[in-house]
This record gives structure tokens, C-alpha cells and sequence, in this order.
């Protein structure tokens, strides 16, 4: 399957696109999962929005009932979830953006991580500055 039809590849989605996917799949609601779970609604929430990730038991628990690897939540390789099936043909310029739509997403994970170790250097100095 090439990568503009694989809806989970580590360059297509990310964690909580894949946690949502498998839930879905698995016929849960979102209240249904955190339930299971033991965390709180707003907490699955915020793994599917990506705005935070479970930790290392909470995510093994998650695989085992969504019934993935624990790797292919992470960065979708491994035993996972097939993609929503098309219904509808998808011209070649659609399949051009979503294919440009996703080599933006890359890099712009690519630079938040960028910005991110120059934060930690600038925090470093800082820290430096001031103890000096």
C-alpha cells in the first residue's frame, strides 16, 4: 500500500489519530475508553488531541483493549489498525494535496522539534547567565 493511502503511517497521523482510529474501530465511545481506562474524560481528550500522552502503563492497558502493539499507538509500526476505506474515488489533485497536506505535517514536527531543542539551549544560558 503506498504511503497516500496508509492512513496510520508514522508520516500520515499521529499518536492520537491512531488512538482515536483504534477506538473507533473497537466500537468505543470516548467516555467508554477513559472509563476503562481509569482516567478521566478531558484526559483521553487530550491524547486524541495530542496535547498530552499517556504514560507507560496507561498506554500498555490502551493497547491491550483497543487491541493494538503499544508500538504502533506510538509510531504506528507494528500490529495495528487498518484506514477508513474510501467510498468515493479520490482524483489526483486531491491525492496531490493530501500527499503535500502530509509532507507539511512532517515538517512541521520536524521544526516544533527544532524549536524545542533551542528552547532547551536558550534555558541552558539563561541558567548559565545567571549563575555566573
Amino acid at each position: 500500500m503506498d504511503d497516500t493511502h496508509d492512513w496510520y503511517s508514522p508520516e500520515a497521523s499521529t499518536f492520537g489519530d491512531r488512538v482515536a482510529g483504534a477506538r473507533e474501530q473497537a466500537g468505543m465511545t470516548q467516555q467508554q475508553l477513559a472509563k476503562r481506562l481509569g482516567v478521566r474524560l478531558a484526559t483521553l481528550r487530550a491524547w486524541e488531541d495530542d496535547l498530552s500522552e499517556p504514560r507507560a502503563n496507561r498506554l500498555s492497558i490502551m493497547a491491550g483493549l483497543l487491541n493494538v502493539s503499544m508500538m504502533w499507538l506510538m509510531n504506528g509500526e507494528g500490529e495495528g489498525v487498518d484506514g477508513p476505506t474510501e467510498t468515493a474515488p479520490v482524483s489526483d489533485d486531491m491525492r496531490d494535496l493530501l500527499t503535500e497536506m502530509r509532507d507539511l505535517r512532517g515538517d512541521l514536527l520536524a521544526r516544533a522539534e527544532q524549536v524545542g531543542r533551542l528552547e532547551k539551549r536558550l534555558r541552558a544560558a539563561l541558567q548559565d547567565a545567571g549563575n555566573a
